[in-house]
C-alpha cells in the first residue's frame, strides 16, 4: 500500500533537503550514516518505490531511501504544516514533504545502492514473499520443520528472526486466530493438518489485508486507516469473539503483547 502510494505521489520529485533524528527516540534505528543523509540525497530525483518483507525501498538515483516497519510515513502537500515530532523529514523542491515518525519502534534511512550490510534487509530481499508463488506449502514446511524452530512458540516462529520477512506481531494475531491456534502453542506439537491450516492462514490472511489496503489499526501516507478490520488488536480487547462470543484477551508475552480467544485458540 505505502509503496504504491509513494510511487503515485512523490515519483519525479527532487529532494531539497533531509532532516534526521529531529526528535530523539531510543527505539529507532537508522540504516546507513544518518549524518550524511542530506549530502547523499539533496538534489536527487525520486524514482519508483517497491515493498518487500515489511520494508519500502524508494529509488533516489544512486541511493535508496529505506522505510522500515513501525514508522508512520506521511505525505505533506505544499503549504501543509510539518509534524512537530519526526525522525526523518524529506523536503522536496516543490514545497511538499515526506515525514516518518515512530511511536514504539522502527527503522528508516538512506544509503548508496549496494552498500547496506544489514542482515534483515538482505534477508528480506533474498527470501520469497508470502504473496509470491515461491512461498508455497513446501517452502513453508521447511520453515516449520527446521531443527532450531521446534522448541519455539508459534509467535516465536512467525514473528522473530525474519523467518518470514514482513510478518510481524501485528499481523500475527489474526493469522493465528484464523488458524485457530494459540500464540504460545509449540511448533513441535503441530501435526500435518495443523501445518497446512497455518500455511493457508498465512497466505489468506495476509492476502486479505493487502487487498483491503492494510489493517484499520494502521494508516496510509495521507493518514487514512486501512480497510481490513482487525479481529485481534488493542481496539478489540474485551470485546466478544466474532466466532464464539468469548471475551477477547490481551497478554504480555515475549517482550510484547499477544491477543487471542481462549475458547477458539487453545494451547
Amino acid at each position: 500500500m505505502v509503496a504504491e502510494q509513494l510511487t503515485e505521489t512523490i515519483d519525479g520529485k527532487r529532494i531539497k533537503g533531509v532532516t534526521s533524528a529531529h526528535t530523539p527516540h531510543k527505539l529507532v534505528w537508522y540504516y546507513g550514516d544518518r549524518t550524511k543523509y542530506d549530502d547523499l540525497l539533496k538534489g536527487r530525483r525520486i524514482g519508483g518505490s517497491a515493498s518487500f518483507g515489511g520494508l519500502v525501498e524508494v529509488d533516489a538515483g544512486k541511493a535508496f531511501i529505506l522505510l522500515g516497519e513501525g514508522g508512520n510515513v506521511r505525505f505533506h502537500d505544499k503549504g501543509e504544516p510539518r509534524p512537530p515530532k519526526h525522525q526523518l523529514l524529506i523536503d522536496f523542491d516543490d514545497g511538499s514533504a515526506l515525514s516518518v515518525a515512530v511511536q514504539m519502534y522502527g527503522g528508516m534511512g538512506a544509503f548508496v545502492k549496494g552498500e547496506l550490510d544489514n542482515k534483515y534487509y538482505l534477508a528480506a530481499k533474498a527470501k520469497p514473499s508470502p504473496f509470491s508463488s515461491k512461498f508455497d506449502a513446501k517452502y513453508f514446511d521447511s520453515i516449520v520443520s527446521a531443527l532450531d524452530a521446534q522448541k519455539l512458540s508459534l509467535k516465536g516462529l512467525l514473528a522473530t528472526e525474519q523467518r518470514i520477512p514482513g510478518l510481524g506481531n501485528g499481523v500475527l494475531q489474526d493469522i493465528l486466530f484464523n488458524a485457530k491456534m494459540h500464540p504460545k502453542k509449540k511448533v513441535l506439537t503441530l501435526n500435518a493438518k495443523e501445518r497446512g491450516a497455518l500455511f493457508g492462514s498465512v497466505k489468506n490472511t495476509l492476502g486479505d489485508m493487502a487487498s483491503r489496503g492494510g489493517r484499520d489499526t494502521e494508516t496510509d501516507i495521507f493518514g487514512r486507516p486501512g480497510g481490513y478490520r482487525a479481529i485481534l488488536s488493542k481496539n478489540t480487547v474485551g470485546k466478544p469473539c466474532p466466532t464464539c462470543g468469548t471475551a477477547l484477551k490481551k497478554e504480555a508475552y515475549m517482550g510484547g503483547s499477544i491477543y487471542y480467544c481462549a475458547s477458539c485458540q487453545p494451547i
